[in-house]
């Protein structure tokens, strides 16, 4: 069996001697490292008890510690801005920049809503012009659109049948009296959309109820032209007399089904995936004391666990006339539960300083402000 290592109780740290170097010529990194083996080796029982790890098993935990701290920190920094975040550049450098949160990506969302909803959206509203024959009714859009080219099939959202706006038939026996505003509002094209006297003198509403009472008169009185629309065949009422053109629109069915922004090529990429938000490691002579203390205790919890499954390996060792048992199980429980009350408090710490609670915490210091100042007597002056 080979010989166990002990811990000679110092070490000199250079670079190249942790698993991925990620730190390794950090100033600060270098200083702490032996620091921390030290302080790691005499939580551990060092010099009143053989430690069976060597410098660069510390270096090891020591680096994996900083890595975990910077990944916690960076994957809620994701979670909280990751909707700002999603489709910008995936060439910036996340570490050392103050995001802005914005709508860019919730607009973009809600244009999907407003597609259906008929106010806004992100894909090509197109128009199309149909031929109308005199006395034929019926007429199939989906072969207007293979006869157009168009592949995927299409979805007509408007048809223009309607009569001119009734504002345009809507006569005012009070205008021309010779006061020359009518003219006046035809200057200014204002004579197309209400009469000079109505505009001027009466208000909107007056204008309104009067469009309303032409239009409601052609609804019922008159012969209204209307439209049924079932699965893109259109059945046009009443049935056309003589030929002429009916205008309409429609989106094309692959742009409403397309679920493809951007394509990410090399040199061009985009933040589609958590996978590639650009954080990077973090600089470890840019952490804070509060952050270090963490991750050295991180550290000794990681070192627990190695020297838990060092001493599981040789579970006795020899003594004097006898055998010790080594504390594989105490040392691998209590590392265990270290590393799990560490992740649990930095988490809890991250959340708290989230936007959100944040800004709870705000509304609550300013509601207990209101309150203490509720009870200081106000002064009445009087001059």
């Amino acid at each position: 069996m080979a010989e166990k290592t002990i811990w000679n109780g110092s070490s000199t740290f250079s670079p190249g001697q942790t698993q991925f170097g990620f730190y390794d010529n950090d100033s600060s990194f270098a200083q702490d490292a032996d620091r921390v083996a030290g302080f790691c080796t005499s939580r551990l029982g060092y010099p009143m008890m053989d430690v069976e790890l060597d410098s660069g098993s510390l270096y090891t935990c020591f680096e994996e510690a900083v890595t975990t701290y910077g990944n916690e920190v960076y994957q809620f920094l994701t979670r909280q801005n990751y909707i700002s975040l999603e489709g910008s550049d995936t060439g910036v450098d996340l570490n050392n920049t103050l995001i802005r949160p914005n709508l860019a990506r919730i607009i973009e969302i809600s244009k999907n809503y407003g597609t259906e909803a008929e106010v806004g959206t992100n894909i090509p509203l197109y128009k199309g012009t149909l031929e109308v024959t005199g006395g034929k009714q019926v007429y199939d859009l989906n072969e207007w659109a293979v006869n157009e080219g168009i592949t995927g099939g299409i979805e007509i959202r408007k048809v223009f049948y309607e009569a001119p706006p009734a504002i345009l038939r809507y006569f005012d026996p009070y205008a021309g009296t010779g006061t020359g505003i009518q003219s006046l509002m035809d200057a200014f094209d204002f004579g197309s959309y209400s009469p000079g006297v109505n505009f001027l003198l009466m208000p909107a509403s007056y204008d309104l109820l009067k469009v309303q009472a032409i239009e409601f008169n052609d609804q019922i009185r008159r012969s209204a032209y209307s439209f049924r629309l079932n699965n893109n065949q259109l059945t046009v009422l009443p049935v056309p007399k003589q030929g002429g053109k009916l205008l309409f629109e429609y989106f094309r069915l692959d742009d409403k089904q397309s679920i493809i922004e951007h394509s990410n090529t090399p040199g061009d990429s985009v933040v589609n995936t958590v996978m590639n938000v650009p954080y990077e490691n973090p600089v470890y002579s840019e952490i804070n004391s509060i952050g270090r203390q963490w991750i050295y205790q991180y550290t000794l919890a990681l070192a627990m666990q190695t020297l838990a499954y060092v001493r599981g390996k040789y579970s006795t060792v020899p003594v004097p006339g006898s055998e010790a048992t080594l504390n594989q199980a105490d040392l691998l429980t209590d590392s265990r539960a270290l590393r799990e009350e560490l992740l649990s408090q930095l988490r809890e710490m991250l959340d708290e300083v989230s936007t959100v609670n944040q800004l709870k915490n705000k509304a609550e210091e300013g509601e207990s402000l209101n309150k203490v100042l509720s009870g200081v007597p106000m002064s009445i002056y009087v001059k």
